[in-house]
Parts: C-alpha cells; structure tokens; sequence
C-alpha cells in the first residue's frame, strides 16, 4: 500500500510507500508513541467512519510529525508537530501521521490517496 498526494494539474508524487492503517482501538491510542524513529517512507493512517472533530497529541511521541487531517481524502489541515508538545485538533475522517517533511507540499486542498 501506499500513500499518494495528487495536485490539481501537477500530478501525483508518492508520500509513503509503507503504510500502516490504525485499524484498532489499540493502535489508535498508541498511534507512533515510544518510537525513537520514523522511516522516510512510512505513513500511519487512522480512517474513521465520519468526520467529525479529532486530535492528536504528541505526548510519548519522540520524534516530529507531519499530520495531515483529511474529509473525503481532501486536505483540511497539515501541521508538524514537535515531541512531546504538539498537540492540534481539526475536521476529519482519517488523520495521517509521516515523519517531519514528508508533508512540506502538502497545502489545504490537496488530495491524499491511498493505493493497493
């Protein structure tokens, strides 16, 4: 699976080409807490079932984070958050989490798509 970010008429460019969905009451709570590290390439992807005001708080969190919240795969927010400090909340239905970077031409607007 990966990450795609698509521009209107400037195409698509791959933001991650890992991906990890928090599909689990668990894995959402956790989200990227405790890790010393993110690969360049990875994304972790919360999906919900409406959008609806959500969080997220980097406290645990070690590294930065570019976050990106989402309403029917448009672009509603993109912040980096810093360690242990950050802490944001915003319209979506799916948030995802990269490491500090990957989002820099993300702009509210955007489209993000994931692809099998």
């Amino acid at each position: 699976m990966q990450l795609r970010h698509v521009r209107s008429g400037a195409g698509s460019v791959t933001l991650a080409s890992s991906v990890d969905i928090a599909d689990s009451l668990v894995s959402q709570t956790r989200g990227l807490m405790f890790r010393r590290s993110v690969p360049d390439e990875y994304a972790l992807v919360f999906q919900f079932d409406r959008a609806k005001k959500r969080d997220i708080h980097m406290l645990f969190v070690f590294v930065p984070l570019d976050v990106v919240w989402l309403v029917d795969g448009v672009v509603q927010r993109v912040e980096r958050l810093r360690p242990w400090l950050g802490f944001k909340r915003e319209q979506a239905d799916t948030i995802i989490e990269l490491p500090a970077g990957a989002a820099d031409n993300v702009e509210v607007g955007d489209r993000l798509v994931l692809e099998t």
